[in-house]
């Protein structure tokens, strides 16, 4: 579906209710905006920039994939989500088949959100879970009830989303064995064609990191985290759901193609404030918050904040660092060899890929996927 004649397109909506305690993304509340950006007029910036960006790359490539992520995207509501995707339509064009999410949170739709959302395009949903047991839910500050994120994804099977994405976060502190294959059964029931699992991660500056400083709760243990991921891999291995990707599982087909093209390094374009872009080797980022960013898109001037030209070595890098989180892994001949028969040696890298000419990760090899990386890029950067 993805070549050099089409592009993904992000947009990034920078909303949320409210916020969670681990969270360090590039979202703000009501409270924290003021009234100088709209939520409700919000969907024709957006809109706007999608013209500005078509009219930049000059109409010759259309949209294979589309991603809206934030924030909480659904604060748009279906109308706004729509008409951004009608302008994504006028302006780029869709290829036929095109993958189009939008991220959410359980507790910001409803039946009729979902099928005006299908009707409107959107051929895929991904819900922020997190977790089923209601003391997790509690410690990230998550706002939904546990059983939520099933309900809201059964509705979006109900309205005719083929492809539909449940996020899981393990490891947080107080989190039990039990408590996370709990949710993985849960997300299961869900009928889900696809799951993230992501290791918590203690961000700097979260509500959750000054917990852990004063005391009230501890770090999540490495050890711990590895056990539960295999927990995770072996139930989704069981259930018809391999791993594609370190931290994603799904259904063969159900893969998150908008995903694949980041980590397959193809050209994606970046909506909203904050959002990067990679295309033709060139890199650029918008203006992080939403008040600057919407006066540049109001007076329809490019809303960027900087930008920089991708070397050789530096497409290699990432190439690498990408391609190798992936089942497909990369070349053997983009990497020194010797180094790759340590690691299979090791036991990180998987002989039988080896001698079909692939560098692919062994399940040990995923648990250390940051050391493997930097195995392979050692005096190479």
């Amino acid at each position: 579906m993805h070549d050099r004649n089409t592009l993904s397109l992000y947009l990034h909506v920078p909303f949320c209710t409210s916020r969670c305690g681990y969270c360090d993304f590039n979202t703000y509340t009501a409270t924290e905006l003021g009234s100088d950006v709209r939520r409700d007029s919000f969907h024709e910036v957006l809109a706007k920039e999608v013209r500005f960006a078509a009219e930049q790359l000059g109409h010759d490539r259309k949209v294979s994939t589309v991603f809206v992520g934030g924030g909480t995207p659904t604060l748009l509501g279906s109308t706004g989500l729509n008409y951004v995707l009608a302008e994504i339509q006028k302006s780029f064009g869709l290829v036929e088949g095109a993958e189009v999410t939008t991220e959410a949170n359980p507790d910001s739709v409803t039946p009729q959100m979902l099928a005006e959302l299908r009707a409107g395009g959107f051929t895929r949903m991904s819900f922020g879970m997190q977790s089923s047991a209601p003391k997790v839910l509690q410690i990230l500050e998550r706002t939904h009830t546990p059983g939520a994120s099933v309900q809201a994804a059964k509705w979006a099977r109900d309205a005719g989303f083929e492809h539909v994405n449940l996020d899981l976060i393990y490891g947080t502190p107080g989190e039990s064995d039990d408590d996370l294959i709990g949710s993985v059964e849960a997300a299961l029931s869900a009928g889900i064609d696809h799951l993230s699992a992501y290791s918590l991660i203690v961000e700097d500056g979260t509500a959750l990191s000054r917990r852990i400083a004063r005391g009230e709760l501890p770090m999540p243990d490495d050890d711990v985290c590895a056990d539960r991921y295999e927990l995770i891999d072996d139930r989704m291995q069981a259930a018809g759901l391999p791993w594609y990707e370190v931290s994603n599982w799904a259904v063969p087909g159900g893969e998150c193609q908008h995903n694949l093209a980041y980590w397959r390094s193809q050209d994606w374009w970046g909506i909203g404030p904050g959002a990067h872009s990679h295309v033709n080797g060139n890199r650029w980022w918008n203006v992080k918050h939403p008040v600057p960013y919407t006066e540049k898109v109001l007076a329809y001037a490019p809303p960027s904040a900087g930008s920089e030209i991708l070397t050789t070595d530096d497409l290699r890098l990432e190439e690498v660092m990408l391609g190798v989180r992936l089942a497909e892994g990369i070349p053997l001949a983009v990497v020194d060899r010797a180094k790759v028969e340590d690691l299979v040696a090791g036991g990180l890298v998987d002989p039988a890929g080896m001698h079909h000419g692939r560098v692919q990760l062994t399940r040990a090899g995923r648990l250390l996927a940051d050391a493997v990386i930097r195995d392979l890029l050692a005096d190479q950067a």
